[in-house]
């Protein structure tokens, strides 16, 4: 059967989105990278016999452009598809994550960020993402201007939690007078995070605010 033949619902492409990419068979993966079969065979019979030829997925990673092309039906273009996406899985495997800076005080946090944010000449509201552990995931500048509670709306704060999959937040920002003492719109900024945070399961740990060489920590002030 050709894949066309197949009902829509059955097909590899639209179980990989409806059911995800551990639904398919080796061969039907391999299919949606090779994309095409010949004239007298369809794309799941041409991956099949790759499976066949290279015992599995197991001497496939080694293959060579030379081998994967003396296959009947697999051309130069589909050959380098395969091998790009086994060099992927390859760098993926590899990957080691370098150690995380870990908050455990508002001064480590101040440490962390003080040296960027000091010399800004325009407020940037900063977030530090972190996992369980209070290793920093990911530190992301969410807005740059004058704070109100207006402008700093709790989606875009929570939106990149969510892709991080992070614990808690720390929000840091600088105040370019060189002055830390929280001004009324950053305690009540931090208050509406704070609430919004409670109603999602993340946390907001604390927000500081950055002034030249000296800082000043909410929680710490009793704001939290």
């Amino acid at each position: 059967m050709m894949i066309r033949d197949f009902p829509n619902s059955e097909r590899p492409r639209e179980r990989f989105l409806r059911d995800g990419p551990a639904s398919l068979s080796n061969q039907e993966l391999l299919a949606l990278l090779v994309r095409t079969g010949t004239r007298n065979e369809s794309v799941l019979q041409l991956s099949e016999r790759l499976i066949s030829t290279f015992d599995g997925l197991r001497m496939l990673k080694d293959a060579s452009i030379e081998e994967l092309t003396s296959i009947k039906g697999m051309g130069e273009a589909k050959a380098i598809q395969i091998l790009a996406a086994v060099e992927i899985g390859n760098r993926i495997n590899n990957l080691c994550y370098t150690e995380r800076y870990v908050i455990r005080s508002p001064e480590d946090c101040a440490n962390y960020c003080m040296n960027d944010m000091r010399f800004l000449s325009q407020e940037h509201f900063v977030c530090l993402y972190l996992n369980t552990k209070n290793q920093v995931l990911h530190k992301q500048a969410v807005f740059i201007g004058s704070l109100n509670a207006s402008i700093v709306h709790p989606r875009e704060v929570f939106k990149e939690a969510f892709r991080r999959s992070a614990a808690s937040i720390i929000c840091v920002h600088n105040h370019p007078s060189g002055d830390p003492t929280p001004s009324k719109e950053d305690i009540d900024v931090t208050k509406r995070l704070i609430e919004c945070g409670k109603l999602i399961g993340i946390d907001i740990l604390d927000h500081l605010i950055i002034g030249e060489k000296k800082y000043v920590s909410l929680k710490e002030k009793g704001y939290l």
